[in-house]
C-alpha cells in the first residue's frame, strides 16, 4: 500500500517518526508520537503503528522500548535503541537507578543495538571513573550497560551500592559467607571486603561501550 493511501493520522505518525530519526538518530517513544501527534491516547498510537508495520512502512521490536524503524522514504538506518545515562560510577557518588524503564525524554543516552537490550526489561547506563576494571576491558571513560537487578551471581560485574558510605562502585560480586568481596580487576588493587547487608547491587553489566 502506498503513503497516499494512509490516512491523515498515519501519515503524520510515519512522518513524525521520519522527523525524529532525521534529528536524533533514534526513534520516538510511544508517548512522544502521541504529544507531538495530538492522539487521544497510546493504545490509538499503538493501532496505527500496527497498521504502518502490517503495509511495510515500518518495521518494530515489541521487545524492546523505542525500537521502530523506518522501511520506506528515505530514512532507513541501523536500528539503534536509547539508553539513558544516568551518571558517572564513582566513590562517594550514589547512581538512582530508574525503577522502571521510564526515563525522561531530554536525558542523555547512548545507542545501542537492540539485541544488547532484548530480555532485559529495565536498564540504564553509566560512565565508568578510574581503572578499577582494566583487566576485565573497562577503562576510565567507557559506558555500561546494566539491567536494574538487586541480585547476582558471584564472578558477575555490577553496580554495588554500598549502602552505610552511600557510595557506588563497577566491581565484580562474590558472596563469601556473611561478607561479600566486591573484587577489582586490577592487579594493583585490593578487593573490597564488606558485611553482606552493606551492599545492594543495583545492576548487572549486560554491554561496554568503550572510548577510544
Amino acid at each position: 500500500m502506498r503513503e497516499k493511501d494512509l490516512s491523515g493520522k498515519q501519515r503524520r505518525i510515519l512522518e513524525y517518526i521520519r522527523g525524529f530519526i532525521d534529528e536524533h538518530d533514534y526513534p520516538p517513544s510511544i508517548r512522544q508520537i502521541q504529544d507531538a501527534c495530538g492522539i487521544s491516547s497510546t493504545s490509538v498510537v499503538d493501532y496505527n503503528l500496527k497498521a504502518l508495520e502490517g503495509r511495510g512502512l515500518i518495521r518494530r521490536d515489541r521487545e524492546v522500548s523505542r525500537a521502530i524503524e523506518v522501511l520506506e522514504g528515505g530514512s532507513r538506518r541501523a536500528r539503534v535503541v536509547p539508553v539513558p545515562i544516568l551518571g558517572t560510577i564513582a566513590a562517594g557518588q550514589a547512581i538512582e537507578v530508574p525503577e522502571d524503564s521510564r526515563w525522561s525524554d531530554g536525558a542523555e543516552a547512548i545507542e545501542v543495538p537492540p539485541e544488547v537490550v532484548r530480555n532485559h526489561e529495565n536498564v540504564f547506563a553509566v560512565r565508568v571513573k578510574g581503572n578499577s576494571m582494566i583487566d576485565a576491558l573497562v577503562s576510565d571513560g567507557d559506558i555500561v550497560v546494566l539491567e536494574v537487578t538487586s541480585a547476582a551471581r558471584d564472578g558477575e560485574m555490577v553496580a554495588a551500592l554500598l549502602k552505610r558510605e552511600q557510595a557506588t562502585t563497577l566491581k565484580k560480586f562474590y558472596r563469601q559467607g556473611a561478607k561479600v568481596r566486591l573484587q577489582p580487576c586490577n592487579e594493583a588493587m585490593e578487593p573490597i571486603i564488606e558485611d553482606a547487608d552493606n551492599v545492594t547491587v543495583q545492576g548487572r553489566v549486560i554491554h561496554v561501550s568503550r572510548s577510544y
